[in-house]
């Protein structure tokens, strides 16, 4: 009697998102044959010969050496989020901040800056003023518009409203170009394919933080970008569980024809051994990154946590659809609200980037935005104290509505002139508006504004 059934589906390529989100990055388990991806609690792994520990540790064999670099639980949500963005290759790590930390240090050293958008995650801006400071790395920011305006902190302080001041910004030194395609708390959306097309200009990688919109409603590879990066701590987990962060590497820059040096991937890291570039080609940033710096540091997502992320992933789209559908309703509402001073989402007729809005997201910018109360602080105070379905904490992205008071909290630490200039006035609460029941929602706002 013949044996008609078919084996198990692992390539996903050429599915559809929906079906890839579920599936892909899926390894079939040998020894019970358990449909769920099972979590790999180890920290090494066994090699199979002296010959075989060589080869995994020279690169010549592709197989696990210890849990910092890589592990099988890991390994799934790589796959399945290199998917969901187009990317070639993808670096889960312990957290977002670590994430944007081990992407950056794979292109720059001592010595080198970074140019960024100004309205930025606070902790970004930290990270960047801080740490990255004491590693030598400085960072300049380009204000105003999306991708011009004048700069603070940088190496000018004059402006403009088209790509001159990114002109003025890149010098030699430059290395990267850093944004967020939804910025957070603002919601004042990047046009990344006219930052993409600055960066080519000038043969730079524009690394793109796409953890608000997810690849749900974006996938900035597609715009220009080279790397991105998430907190999948947020929307990709969706659950608020476990931290966690990621680096994806979109394959195509021309990291040989870029004319800045980048060591990690271009340099022979010794006599009789080929640059990861012309070992790995369309990985090269990936194996570099990996390798170099997470490897070196130490960052490692825990496999546990590795788990949670890709059966978070799973019901992206589900999840994605009732943020966005619940966002807009709630927008809508607060800029009607006599006790609201300004609503910023960009979906909203009459935000300044309400065209972008409607270009890149069908008007649906994300469900991570800035509402401003009358009344200043106390009037922020009053409402956030009155909040029942709304929770008062840090983070976003996570299927709970949440609502926080920046300029007391993620930017305490920042000058009141930066807090200005940035719009963080003192009775804007940042909400993340999550997928319960839009009329509780409503309601929850209405008895904390009345």
């Amino acid at each position: 009697m013949s044996d008609d059934r078919n084996d198990p589906e692992y390539d996903w390529d050429g599915y559809g998102f929906a079906t890839r989100q579920v599936h892909a990055g899926e390894r079939e388990d040998l020894t019970s044959g358990a449909r769920v991806s099972p979590i790999a609690m180890t920290a090494g792994y066994r090699f199979d010969s002296f010959d075989d520990a060589r080869s995994r540790f020279s690169g010549d064999a592709d197989g696990l050496i210890y849990s910092r670099q890589r592990n099988p639980s890991g390994t799934v949500a790589e796959r399945r989020i290199a998917s969901l963005e187009g990317g070639t290759e993808a670096i889960v790590v312990s957290s977002g901040q670590a994430a944007i930390t081990a992407a950056l240090f794979a292109l720059a050293q001592s010595g080198d800056r970074i140019v960024s958008t100004a309205s930025i995650y606070s902790g970004t801006r930290i990270l960047f003023g801080r740490s990255f400071r004491r590693m030598g790395i400085g960072v300049d920011y380009v204000w105003g518009d999306d991708s011009g305006g004048d700069s603070a902190g940088g190496s000018s302080g004059r402006s403009s409203g088209d790509d001159c001041e990114w002109e003025r910004m890149i010098g030699p030194d430059t290395k990267a170009i850093f944004t967020e395609t939804i910025p957070n708390p603002k919601n004042d959306i990047v046009d990344i394919a006219r930052v993409a097309r600055v960066a080519e200009r000038h043969g730079l990688p524009l690394v793109v933080d796409n953890t608000i919109a997810t690849p749900y409603l974006i996938r900035p590879f597609e715009h220009g970008a080279a790397i991105v990066v998430h907190s999948s701590t947020k929307f990709l987990s969706g659950h608020g569980a476990a931290l966690s962060g990621t680096i994806v590497d979109g394959g195509r820059f021309d990291w040989a024809g870029a004319g800045r040096s980048y060591p990690l991937i271009t340099e022979a890291p010794r006599a009789g051994v080929l640059s990861n570039l012309d070992r790995y080609g369309p990985t090269a940033y990936a194996r570099a990154a990996r390798e170099g710096v997470v490897n070196d540091i130490g960052p490692a997502l825990s496999p546990f946590n590795a788990f949670l992320l890709h059966q978070g992933i799973e019901t992206l789209t589900v999840r994605m659809k009732e943020h966005l559908a619940n966002a807009a309703h709630v927008a809508e509402w607060l800029a009607g609200h006599p006790k609201v001073e300004s609503v910023d989402y960009a979906g909203l007729p009459g935000n300044p980037r309400f065209e972008l809005a409607q270009r890149l997201y069908g008007g649906r910018t994300g469900s991570v935005f800035a509402v401003t109360i009358a009344g200043g602080e106390a009037g922020a105070r009053r409402f956030l104290n009155r909040l029942r379905v709304f929770s008062h904490m840090t983070n976003i992205g996570d299927v709970r509505s949440m609502a926080l008071h920046p300029a007391t909290t993620t930017h305490a630490s920042f000058t009141p002139e930066l807090r200005s200039r940035l719009g963080i006035a003192p009775g804007l609460v940042r909400l993340s508006v999550g997928v319960e029941d839009p009329g509780d929602l409503l309601a929850d706002l209405d008895r904390a504004l009345s």
